[in-house]
């Protein structure tokens, strides 16, 4: 069954737009738990270059957001260390869509609701394209990864654990 190719816009797309950044847009059939590995099987694309959009805090509760390839875990022990925080560990869902304004499962890094810092795993950044999520479940926007450091200042850190 084909899928209509116009998607309606997002926060994230709007603010894509708004800068000029080029990007293509994937929608997909959405699972429940079916994460990366769902939507790369879909779009017949890599899940290393999948990104996801977590959202995370630290010690004192206070939000931050990493992305991470689709076939890898963080270790929020590496994570709190290059971050130079005491701990850090995932959100509560109910506490991250508070945060991003995103349903999790959608939750995209761009135009969150509160201004969040964001660290990306250092290996993402060397892809030539990446899939991260468009603001939506069952949406994820192509772009190059240099948009994270030019748009979201993201900063690389080395924190991925091989699932």
């Amino acid at each position: 069954m084909p899928m209509a190719k116009h998607v309606s816009e997002t926060p994230a797309t709007q603010l894509l737009r708004k800068q000029r950044i080029a990007f293509g847009e994937h929608p997909y059939d959405y699972v429940e738990h079916g994460g990366t590995a769902e939507s790369a099987r879909q779009l017949g694309v890599d899940e290393h270059a999948v990104v996801k959009t977590l959202v995370m805090q630290d010690e004192s509760g206070k939000p931050l957001i990493v992305l991470m390839h689709g076939d890898r875990k963080v270790s929020t022990k590496n994570l709190a260390r290059q971050a130079g925080r005491k701990s850090i560990e995932p959100c509560a869902p109910e506490v991250a869509q508070r945060h991003s304004g995103y349903l999790v499962g959608g939750t995209s890094p761009f135009a969150t609701r509160k201004a969040m810092p964001v660290y990306v795993e250092a290996s993402v950044l060397e892809l030539p394209k990446i899939w991260i999520n468009g603001g939506r479940r069952g949406f994820l926007v192509s772009i190059e990864p240099r948009v994270l450091v030019d748009l979201l200042r993201a900063q690389p850190v080395n924190c991925a654990l091989v699932d």
